[in-house]
This record gives C-alpha cells, structure tokens and sequence, in this order.
C-alpha cells in the first residue's frame, strides 16, 4: 500500500516537471518563431479577432459588475467614517492594480484558452498536426506562434478595457448611492493612483497571456485519447491556466510592492 502510495505520489510529480518543461520549451520555440510573424499575419489577426472582440462582451459585462460591486462594498464601509468621496481612489488603485488584470485573465482562460486546447487536441488526435510535420511544416510555428503572439497583443488591450468600464461602472454606483460626484470620484481616482500602478496592471496582463497561451497549446498538442482526451486536455488547460495566474499574480505584487 505505502509502495503504490509512493508510485503515484512519484509519478504525479514526475508528470508535473514534465508537463512544466514541455509548456516553458513551446513556449521558448513560439518565440524563436516570432521571427516569421510577418509570413503569418494572417493568422495572426485571426486570433486578435477572435481572442481580442469575441471577448469584449463578456469582459465588459464582468468588468462594470465586479466595479459596481466595488465601489459598494467600500463606499458602504466609507460611510461609516464619512469619507465617502475617497471610493473613487479604492476602485480606480484597486481595479488598475489587481481586479482588471486578474478577472481578465481568468475570463480569457476560460474563453479563449479552452478553445485553443480544444482546437488543437482535436487536431492532435485527429493525426493533423502530424501531417503537417509529414510535410515539413512546424506546428510550433504555424499553429502555436500566431496564438501566442495574437493572445499577448490583446490581452492588455482587453485589460486597460475592463479596467476602465469597471471604474465607469464603480461611478455610477458612487453617485446614485453614496451621492458622490463623478468628478470627484473621477479626481479622486486620479489623485492617487500612480504610474506604478498602471504599468505593473499591464506587466501583469502581458505575463498572465505567455502563460494561458502556453499552457492551452502544450496541454491541446499533449493530448491523446479520442475525444475524451480533447475533454481532459480542455479542463487541464484551464485549471492550470486559473491556478499559474494567481500563483504568478502574488509574486509579481510582491516584486512590484
């Protein structure tokens, strides 16, 4: 019992260094490839097209609720103290430091990183991917590469988008419940938030998309099994996408902080 216990043990671990080896190699290989970006852009405008507007609606949508709900929990807590107008400053520091970039990501993952593991595990079984290596095409750089560079390019677009309905979605609550005015709530957003804000939101959307592009891809060309094999890949893909930006998203606070 203590052997198997071990067995397994061991080989989930085993399972884990190299599925992290595999991600950080095609991801190394999709930058090697960005040098034939200008041969691919194509596909690549493809993917900006579907990852960038196929997501605005539903980034948007969760985005101006997660700022609403903001700014009332805090403005409720304000008023106790009455200093209402500073809700603008919370939810502005808030959704630029942590909320926009992290509820982004997380709407991407789901969305467009189950897509890319499914497309391409569907691919992988189906013995495409292997065709294209029997004529002498590279999957890393026709298939992964305009994923990649398509998901870094939109996701901090779609970041800085979320961040600003969210804050637009955080004034209307401030000023139709705490009877704060736009502009001050406005002002007061502005007044503290800083140029380390914004940019460590961006560094964290730009990291957040290497790491649900390679993990999406290596778990979609990894998979094996059928169609019950796409299915695993598409759930690992975005467990571990959801789990790698959290994890990344405190060490990067604690390097920017």
């Amino acid at each position: 019992m203590k052997i198997s216990l071990f067995e397994k043990t061991g080989g989930a671990i085993l399972d884990g260094l190299e599925a992290a080896g595999g991600t950080i190699r095609l991801l190394a290989n999709s930058l090697y490839w960005c040098k034939a970006a200008p041969r691919y852009r194509s596909g690549i405008v493809n993917q900006m097209d579907v990852i960038g507007v196929g997501s605005i609606p539903v980034v948007g949508l969760v985005s101006i609720f997660s700022g609403m709900v903001l700014a009332l929990q805090t403005g409720l807590e304000l008023s106790r103290f009455h200093v209402e107008e500073m809700v603008g400053s919370i939810v502005a520091v808030s959704m630029f430091r942590e909320m926009g970039p992290v509820i982004t990501a997380i709407i991407v993952a789901g969305r467009v990183g189950a897509a890319m593991a499914a497309e391409l595990g569907t691919m992988k079984v189906s013995e495409e991917i292997d065709a294209l290596e029997t004529m002498s095409i590279n999957p890393v750089r026709y298939l992964v590469m305009p994923r990649v560079v398509g998901l870094v390019s939109m996701l901090p677009v779609l970041t800085i988008f979320g961040i600003l309905i969210g804050i637009g979605g955080g004034s209307v609550i401030a000023s139709s419940i705490m009877d704060v005015e736009p502009q001050v709530f406005f002002q007061k957003g502005v007044d503290f938030l800083s140029h380390k804000d914004v940019f460590s939101g961006l560094a964290k959307s730009v990291v957040f998309a290497f790491l649900i592009a390679s993990i999406s891809c290596y778990q979609g060309i990894k998979a094996k099994g059928g169609a019950e094999g796409v299915g695993k890949a598409t759930i690992r893909a975005v467990v571990l996408s959801f789990l790698f930006v959290l994890i990344f998203d405190y060490f990067l606070t604690r390097i920017f902080y």
